[in-house]
């Protein structure tokens, strides 16, 4: 079996017991490509409500929950936790990035699905991990590249881990979507159509592979390894006859 028919069986399985012993199943953390895999079993899981979270609704890593208080006449959690990872004396710390971080984390030999998206704000991480994970990280990591660190368990609902939006407006020629993205991280067409070819833009929570889709006002769209956008609405010309479009971005 591919890695894929493994998921597949795997999350099919999830769903049967949840039905069956009418309790909530979760899946570990999965990647965009991996919940798209929803969308094929679809048929096969429509008996039983599902839904992913993912610690904040920024997260693209999510866990895949079966079960709902419909179904089962209480509600369910996430066993999401979030560990704030920050350097023990600033002014020593090294400029630390994502990678520093999850580099840190994979050292304990832990495996990627128990943890979810990594926000970095001010040289301090902010990682959502599975519950049962939480505390071995914070009894384990002490160090990320060359910098003494401290863990604690906090809350999944603080200022620091809330959305900002910025509003953006350019002018593009049409609505469509690999057009829109071009402009916003400025890059050429053909470097935007690459971007669908690797299965990095997100289009309303699924993959597209659909660059001429049209977008209309709230669809929300990612790139990945370029931040997620809301489509706000398009109002007003140019004199070459272009749309300005008003875009809401995430930081």
């Amino acid at each position: 079996m591919t890695d894929e028919q493994i998921l597949k069986a795997h999350l099919s399985d999830l769903a049967r017991s949840a039905y069956q012993q009418n309790v909530y199943t979760y899946s570990n953390f999965l990647s965009p490509d991996e919940l798209s895999l929803l969308d094929d079993i679809a048929d096969d899981i429509s008996y039983i409500s599902h839904t992913c979270f993912g610690g904040n609704e920024l997260s693209e890593r999510q866990v895949v929950s079966f079960g709902s208080e419909k179904d089962f006449g209480y509600p369910g959690q996430f066993p999401i936790s979030v560990i704030r990872i920050t350097p023990l004396l600033a002014k020593f710390s090294d400029d630390l990035n994502h990678r520093d971080f999850l580099g840190a984390l994979m050292h304990l030999g832990i495996e990627r699905d128990v943890l979810g998206d990594i926000i970095i704000k001010d040289n301090t991480a902010y990682v959502f991990c599975l519950n049962k994970i939480a505390d071995f990280i914070c009894d384990e990591l002490t160090k990320v590249k060359h910098t003494n660190i401290k863990c604690e368990i906090t809350d999944l609902d603080i200022p620091a881990l809330a959305p900002t939006l910025v509003d953006v407006e350019f002018p593009v020629s049409s609505l469509r979507l690999d057009g829109v993205i071009a402009s916003l991280i400025k890059c050429s067409r053909k470097e935007a159509l690459s971007l669908f070819e690797e299965r990095r833009v997100t289009l309303n929570g699924k993959i597209t592979g659909r660059n001429s889709t049209l977008l209309k006002d709230g669809d929300v769209f990612s790139v990945r390894g370029h931040g997620k956008f809301i489509f706000d609405h398009a109002g007003g010309n140019t004199r070459k006859g272009k749309t300005y479009v008003h875009i809401k971005k995430y930081i």
